[in-house]
């Protein structure tokens, strides 16, 4: 049986940089921080006050008040972000075989703040007033299952849970269901709200931050010598994927076609990469295989990035050994200098980015890059966007536990 090729036709974004896809991509081209202080807690005992926060969403204008109060932020982000890919492709659900719909969103961190808000009721007011909707607003499934609900989607609903490479693990996972015949459309990506007291409080106290509190536009810096850690954030990135031949005979929009997939685990530590990238390196390959191209053939990598000393220098390090002499023709660019890293969202942001930036030809810069630290050095796109002749793209998403999920592009 041949294999069905997979594309890219509707996209949504919720994000540090804006709520939709086109603010959100001109403000990355502009090379526009989103990182900010945090303002929806006091941070005072905190070492790290800032993050890439997003603003101006309105749960209760879009879903109306007693809809939004039964959702966690996570999950009416990425609620926000499927309405968004939905008026996008174009697809009239009523049409569509709802039994060949499905949903594969995940999460990496679920609910937290509802948690956080009922731990609290409990300590103070006691078991009677938790609410008894906790436990379906705090699951980090509820993301996947509300967009099946909203959508009528009767085929597979699926929340994979690997950390920050959630939204590739989704996306690919996606396209080999339907790559191999058993769906037409999926909705797939990542979201999280995780920028709250006790997060912020366990990834400062791990060393994990960046506390550049004063400058917090230039905190987040891939690839810089300069860089002390990454910056928090939060937001959704779904894309719809659908079938070449389904998307042909509804004369879709078509941003991109998905063509390489691929997964590994580092089996190395609870947090810290390989630092060899001997994980990353395997993933990447694995997808070039899937892909049926040659390393030579990519022409722009979207780097996982997040602005740790020993994850740059060991994802550089896996894209020197995959790539040889060609890792330094290949440009890499670092959307998380911009966004912030926002973990389970992360993979779907950067997977709409990756295809708008095929679509136009523009590659959104690094930014905050003004020397490079030691063990990177590759062409990372630094501070201004630049325009090239894209036809295959590659999106690195690594994530904690040795997770590690790349995706392929190619223009169509």
């Amino acid at each position: 049986m041949e294999k069905e090729r997979v594309v890219i036709t509707g996209m949504g974004a919720v994000t540090p940089l804006g709520n939709d896809v086109e603010t959100f991509w001109e403000q990355l081209v502009r090379g526009e921080s989103g990182i900010s202080a945090i303002d929806s807690f006091d941070t005072s005992r905190y070492k790290a006050k800032i993050a890439g926060s997003v603003r101006n969403f309105d749960a209760k204008a879009l879903f109306g008040v007693k809809e939004a109060r039964r959702m966690d932020r996570f999950a009416q982000f990425a609620l926000a972000a499927a309405d968004q890919a939905l008026a996008d492709s174009g697809l009239v659900l009523e049409q569509i075989d709802k039994e060949r719909l499905g949903v594969y969103v995940g999460s990496g961190i679920g609910g937290i703040q509802t948690l956080l808000e009922q731990c609290g009721l409990l300590s103070e007011r006691g078991p009677e007033r938790v609410s008894p909707t906790l436990v379906p607003m705090m699951i980090s499934n509820m993301a996947a299952s509300l967009i099946s609900i909203r959508l009528g989607a009767l085929g597979a609903t699926l929340s994979p849970v690997t950390a920050c490479s959630i939204g590739n693990t989704a996306i690919g996972e996606a396209f080999f269901q339907i790559q191999s015949g058993r769906a037409d459309i999926l909705f797939a990506g990542g979201t999280d709200a995780a920028v709250t007291e006790i997060s912020l409080a366990s990834f400062s106290n791990a060393t994990a931050l960046s506390t550049r509190n004063e400058e917090p536009e230039k905190a987040s810096r891939p690839f810089d010598k300069s860089r002390d850690g990454f910056v928090m954030a939060e937001g959704a990135g779904i894309v719809v994927l659908e079938s070449f031949s389904h998307a042909l005979r509804r004369g879709a929009n078509i941003y991109a076609e998905v063509i390489g997939y691929g997964a590994s685990s580092d089996a190395y530590h609870m947090v810290a990469t390989h630092p060899e990238g001997d994980g990353a390196y395997r993933a990447m390959k694995l997808a070039i295989q899937t892909a049926g191209i040659r390393p030579d053939q990519v022409d722009v990598i979207s780097a996982h990035a997040t602005g740790t000393e020993l994850g740059d220098k060991s994802e550089s390090a896996a894209i020197r050994k995959l790539f040889g002499q060609d890792a330094y023709r290949i440009p890499v660019t670092a959307n998380k200098s911009m966004t912030g890293h926002m973990f389970g969202a992360a993979g779907g942001v950067e997977a709409v980015a990756l295809a708008k930036s095929l679509q136009t030809g523009i590659i959104p810069p690094t930014i905050n890059l003004d020397e490079n630290g030691e063990g990177c050095d590759l062409d990372y796109v630094p501070n201004n966007a630049r325009t090239a002749d894209l036809e295959i793209g590659m999106s690195n998403s690594f994530g904690f536990g040795g997770h590690n999920a790349v995706i392929i592009l190619k223009k169509i």
